[in-house]
């Protein structure tokens, strides 16, 4: 999965109706509605929209035919492997009717067309840990933790005996650093996972 870096805009005119999408990260249900509400356009005379959190999505279509709009957007969340992700799309009428399938496919290219210019990132879900390493086996210990991609020392607290590092790493490797651990402190030191 992935999410985006940045807020990105996209403006296209199809059969004289102007449609305007922009999409952003969003972290929570009320960082998307705020996203929604500082996006839409008072002028448009339609401002559908879609966001996805994980297993959590809404869509709406803001009084365009049912399914014509906020679906499509949500497909196109979806169609690039999106998460944390809000698009909103303003339409002004041109004076000709798109019919449904019209509107799905401006509704949803324009969604999509915006969301493949924005720069992503990868999502890559996190835990933390917590290592207590002596003096005389910290550097080497932070070296080869540092070495692990996605991981990062969180914070380093110091002790009469060495230091403790909270770490914030890659779920997927939690048995890696744990057998990196023990191995670079010949078991001096072990990785104990918060829940």
């Amino acid at each position: 999965m992935y999410t985006l870096q940045t807020i990105e805009t996209f403006a296209q005119e199809i059969r004289k109706s102007r449609f305007q999408a922009v999409s952003g990260p969003v972290t929570s249900e009320a960082a998307a509605r705020n996203f929604i509400d500082a996006h839409s356009e008072p002028s448009a005379g339609h401002n559908c929209w879609a966001w996805r959190l994980g297993a959590v999505y809404r869509f709406n279509d803001d009084r365009e035919p049912s399914g014509t709009a906020g679906k499509p957007i949500l497909q196109a969340i979806d169609g690039q492997s999106l998460d944390n992700v809000a698009v909103v799309v303003s339409r002004w009428f041109g004076g000709i009717l798109l019919g449904s399938g019209g509107l799905i496919r401006a509704y949803g290219g324009t969604a999509a067309a915006c969301l493949r210019a924005a720069p992503k990132s990868l999502i890559v879900p996190r835990v933390h840990a917590q290592v207590r390493a002596g003096f005389a086996d910290l550097a080497l210990v932070k070296t080869r933790l540092l070495s692990v991609p996605y991981l990062s020392i969180e914070e380093e607290v110091f002790t009469a005996e060495g230091a403790e590092l909270t770490l914030a790493l890659p779920e997927r490797e939690i048995t890696n650093v744990r057998q990196l651990v023990g191995d670079v402190t010949s078991g001096r030191s072990i990785l104990l996972v918060s829940i």
